[in-house]
């Protein structure tokens, strides 16, 4: 993930991060249930402070845009109702747990489609 911080815009440097993080959501780079760096490690690399960072984060969580699973970090957040939320949880599982077991994510795709049309 790269966002690049203009230091001469008029736009304050969390602002900045706080909209590209929402424009790279919008356009499909970050997807629910990324992981997102850490503050100190995206101001690090972003050469911000990590409050400028903090502030940024802080943000897209009262927006919804992200969450903070506290020590587990910071990932995009499913959008829409609940019945979204809880169905992305059960894909990020269901997609950890592929991994785990060697599948390749077409294995795991195929998995998840043959289960989808099994009848009810």
């Amino acid at each position: 993930m790269m966002f690049a911080i203009d230091p001469n815009s008029t736009v304050a440097p969390f602002e900045q991060l706080r909209m590209h993080i929402i424009e790279a959501v919008r356009s499909g780079e970050l997807v629910p249930g990324a992981k997102l760096p850490t503050v100190r490690g995206l101001a690090d690399e972003l050469g911000l402070a990590p409050n400028t960072v903090a502030r940024a984060y802080r943000e897209l969580e009262q927006d919804e845009v992200i969450e903070t699973r506290g020590r587990g970090g910071s990932f995009i957040a499913a959008t829409g109702d609940a019945t979204h939320r809880h169905a992305q949880q059960a894909a990020t599982a269901y997609a950890d747990r592929a991994a785990q077991l060697g599948l390749t994510p077409d294995e795991a795709l195929a998995i998840v489609m043959a289960a989808l049309r099994a009848p009810r």
